[in-house]
């Protein structure tokens, strides 16, 4: 089932491998002393961390607001480099655990964090308005909402962003309002069906796991073969297909998977290296 929402002024989600007791004990540890290292090792050892700290889940029920939660215990922040657009973003006490209840399969909060490929995607689009001005924009797996609310405000004629995490599309649709930005929401995964009805596909930080990488590449390609143009924001990440991709620009951005620190990686523009067969 594929749910749309209307943001008046108003919001995918990553499910990459850490859970939100792994990101209880980050919110207390990782950030107070400032340790990094690579988004793998970071994401491999907060996988193997236990909820402690006395934050204990909570069963979440029907009636549970998530974006009464986000907006309570999640700080306004301006967005590093983009001064001008504000995000709901996690910090030492945001006891993000509560919003994932007793499930241990619930989506992890990556929408709370900067990642790499959504930050260069922004800046790009910041810099370079003309590509979005005017024109249909898809925002594939937009978690923060952080490169919608950007093509939005460089003038896109519409921005649909989509996430598979509802939390994710919560903190959107906050972020969207915070920003005055107006965005169409869907709670779907689209990467099995058809091009959607619009003139460029945006994908920020979809190539951090094989299999998903995969599934993207295969989307993006249908969609660069129905004549939508394509851009992919990534920071080298290992699954990243850079074979079949054309860089086309690169920035130093934060990136979560180094640290709370503001520590920066390189990250790429990318669009597909040739036309699809048909």
């Amino acid at each position: 089932m594929i749910l749309i929402f209307r943001a008046p002024l108003d919001l995918v989600a990553m499910p990459r491998r850490f859970s939100y007791q792994a990101i209880a004990k980050h919110e207390s540890r990782d950030c107070r002393s400032g340790s990094g290292g690579a988004m793998h090792d970071k994401t491999e050892r907060m996988t193997s961390v236990s909820i402690d700290d006395g934050v204990q889940p909570q069963t979440r029920t029907s009636s549970f607001d998530a974006s009464a939660f986000i907006a309570k215990n999640l700080r306004l922040l301006p967005v590093p480099g983009l001064s001008n657009i504000q995000l709901y973003t996690a910090h030492s006490g945001s006891r993000l655990s509560r919003l994932g209840g007793t499930d241990p399969d619930a989506p992890a909060p990556y929408w709370a964090y900067g990642w790499g490929g959504g930050a260069v995607l922004a800046h790009h689009i910041a810099e370079h308005p003309h590509l979005v001005r005017g024109r249909r924009v898809l925002d594939l797996g937009t978690g923060s909402g952080l490169v919608a609310i950007v093509a939005a405000k460089a003038g896109a004629t519409s921005v649909v962003a989509t996430d598979i995490n509802e939390n994710a599309i919560a903190a959107a649709r906050l972020n969207a309002a915070a920003n005055g930005v107006e965005i169409d929401l869907i709670h779907a995964d689209l990467l099995d069906g058809q091009p959607p009805a619009v003139d460029i596909v945006l994908a920020g930080d979809l190539f951090y796991d094989e299999a998903l990488a995969k599934r993207t590449l295969a989307f993006l390609e249908t969609c660069r073969t129905a004549g939508i143009d394509v851009l992919i924001g990534d920071p080298y990440r290992m699954p990243l297909p850079t074979g079949k991709l054309r860089c086309i620009a690169e920035y130093s951005v934060p990136d979560f998977g180094l640290g709370c620190d503001g520590a920066e990686v390189r990250a790429g523009i990318f669009s597909l290296a040739t036309l699809p067969d048909r």
